[in-house]
């Protein structure tokens, strides 16, 4: 059976994720005691719905712990949902014969935030870019060294250099492996998990236009994790925005940055720096972002909202359309 490629290329419904974290023996002789101890439950990703069309650079932003990352290796397929489904190109991934699952699995594929964590030191690089495509039958051994070698060059790396290990590159390059390995499945998705935060600001220039290369030579589509909304500004053809584990707005690049809707994201694009802006004192959203263990009533920012009413407290506000292409998820646009 194929696939529709009329259908988004990923589609995530109402996706909720919770960790438990289990009593071990001294918890549970402590909770016999009286000291209340129990489970504790990290509600990371709540009742979060996504639609990426072929070919979308979709920007997903937020503080950190907002459950960005969840959601995305979710996407991947790296975790298993608690609740919801996600659909690749209109068909379940759970409900997909193993030929179909395999081909989906390599199409989507995940890049990692920490080149120096996510390569394995002891690997040269060719076998962390070629051990993929060559498990998975792409190509054969005869073929490998060469192929290693077009992927390399496609990032902007020397093939001469296959032969290195990741601790002789420099942070700039070792996002490059990474790139490659990720793009040495032939894949048509990729999930970039703050794949520039730990680099210079330079070389995250240098990196982005890659991708905006890689993405007209490769025709991907991109779900773009950062929680710098100057990044996404210029990469993203739609911006996502979470708070707390739920997405409170999402809308294109252009209309968020102009006209942003919810109190969050408002606050969020405030402190984006600009040039031409006029001097003033930086002013932080005001207050600590919650726990993920005890997430508040109603609306997870309500505390930090200077807006914030009775309603807010009690009644979590449903993402809903605002305009065309744009949804929010507040109050405020009840009582307009």
């Amino acid at each position: 059976m194929s696939f529709d490629a009329a259908a988004p290329v990923i589609e995530a419904k109402s996706l909720s994720k919770r960790f438990i974290k289990t009593v071990d023996l001294a918890g549970r002789i402590a909770a016999r005691l009286g000291s209340g101890q129990g489970e504790e439950i990290v509600h990371a990703v709540d009742n979060v719905s996504l639609t990426i069309g072929k070919g979308e650079v979709v920007g997903l932003v937020g503080e950190s712990g907002c459950g960005k990352s969840t959601l995305g290796r979710m996407i991947a397929d790296l975790l298993t949902p608690t609740e919801g489904q996600i659909l690749f190109k209109g068909r379940e991934w759970n409900s997909l014969p193993i030929q179909d699952s395999k081909a989906a699995r390599l199409a989507v594929q995940m890049i990692f935030q920490d080149p120096y964590a996510s390569l394995n030191p002891r690997m040269r690089v060719e076998t962390i870019v070629g051990e993929a495509p060559l498990a998975h039958g792409l190509v054969t051994r005869a073929e490998l060294a060469g192929y290693v070698g077009d992927v390399l060059r496609r990032v902007g790396l020397d093939p001469e250099l296959r032969k290195r290990y990741p601790h002789q590159f420099s942070g700039g390059q070792r996002s490059r492996i990474g790139i490659a390995r990720a793009l040495a499945v032939k894949p048509e998705f990729l999930v970039c998990d703050e794949a520039i935060a730990a680099l210079d600001v330079s070389i995250q220039a240098q990196i982005i236009n890659l991708f905006m290369d890689l993405r007209e030579t490769l025709d991907l589509t991109y779900l773009f994790i950062s929680h710098d909304l100057g990044v996404v500004e210029h990469i993203s053809d739609r911006i996502v925005i979470m708070y707390l584990g739920r997405v409170v707005e999402t809308a294109p690049a252009a209309d968020l940055f102009a006209s942003p809707n919810h109190p969050y994201a408002q606050a969020l694009l405030a402190e984006v720096p600009r040039l031409g802006r006029e001097k003033r004192d930086f002013k932080p959203i005001e207050g600590e972002i919650p726990s993920p263990l005890d997430p508040p009533s109603g609306c997870h920012f309500h505390p930090r909202c200077p807006f914030a009413f009775a309603r807010c407290r009690e009644e979590a506000p449903v993402l809903k359309e605002i305009a065309p292409g744009r949804r929010s998820a507040c109050h405020l646009n009840d009582a307009a």
